[in-house]
């Protein structure tokens, strides 16, 4: 303990101490129904308002989200459940998906909280897991946007969460992922290191591996036009808009084109400036 008489620099030297090993944060009281994961400190963020749409309104994508659904629900009733890999094309709602499942599970009166941990916070997740295991609420882990590079190395850090090590995954946590890539690493990536190795088989079957760790893999690949019109038709009825159906198709195929392609992304900021333009506030 620093005292009164003490030395200008030891009092540097304390204050620089306690800067590099801070103190353990406080057990969290978990009053919020979603957090967000911070380090240096480490720290769970209580998020006042989640940025989810209705899952009635997540067009195209039918078979994942029952599928979601499902696992979730299981989770939520101490039942078995997988943690889910969510990969597949941009803009398609992968990460959409995974909000609105967890405010539906919510709303069947199930106390489910989501806790989201980005990727460049995965070395620290130990430390995580160690504040959620001792609650006895139910989480889901959402990673958003996982990937690694060629010199990665937090995927390791991702096998404490999916495996658990000697301890085991914590019973009250269940992993969501989403991600552009279904291996978690570039092609290009994966077939350098097969070229190079001596066993090329050995060279990336650890990184691939770690795909193979989630107990479910839902795909999400480009919408038809039709579930393209049909997410903004929802959007439209939802919002109580009324706009001639000609008119509404016409400039959105029209909007599509300026985009080169068609998303829920796509769907939904075509909706934005439909909106704007008849005077609706979102």
């Amino acid at each position: 303990m620093i005292g009164s008489g003490d030395s200008p620099a030891l009092i540097a030297i304390a204050q620089a101490l306690e800067r590099l090993a801070p103190a353990p944060m406080p057990a969290p009281d978990f009053t919020a129904e979603a957090y967000v994961w911070h380090t240096s400190p480490d720290r769970l963020e209580p998020v006042a308002r989640v940025s989810r749409v209705d899952l009635a309104l997540l067009v195209g994508i039918e078979r994942a989200r029952e599928t979601l659904v499902a696992n979730t629900r299981q989770f939520a009733r101490g039942m078995g459940a997988n943690n889910a890999l969510l990969w597949g094309s941009r803009g398609m709602g992968k990460s959409s998906l995974v909000k609105s499942v967890h405010a539906a599970i919510r709303a069947e009166g199930y106390d489910l909280k989501i806790v989201e941990l980005s990727r460049e916070d995965l070395p620290s997740v130990h430390r995580l897991l160690g504040h959620l295991r001792a609650s006895s609420h139910r989480f889901i882990l959402f990673c958003d946007d996982l990937s690694f590079s060629h010199d990665d190395q937090h995927y390791k850090s991702l096998k404490a969460v999916l495996d658990g090590g000697i301890e085991g995954r914590p019973e009250n946590v269940l992993f969501y992922a989403t991600s552009n890539r279904r291996h978690l690493m570039p092609r290009d990536m994966i077939e350098n290191e097969t070229q190079a190795a001596i066993h090329s088989t050995e060279a990336v079957e650890e990184k691939v591996s770690l795909s193979d760790r989630f107990g479910l893999w839902l795909g999400f690949h480009p919408c038809s036009q039709d579930d393209y019109l049909n997410m903004i038709a929802g959007y439209v009825a939802a919002h109580g808009l009324v706009i001639p159906a000609d008119r509404l198709r016409a400039e959105a195929i029209e909007w599509q084109a300026t985009r080169g392609g068609r998303s829920g992304r796509v769907a939904w900021q075509f909706f934005c400036d439909l909106a704007g333009r008849e005077g609706l506030a979102l």
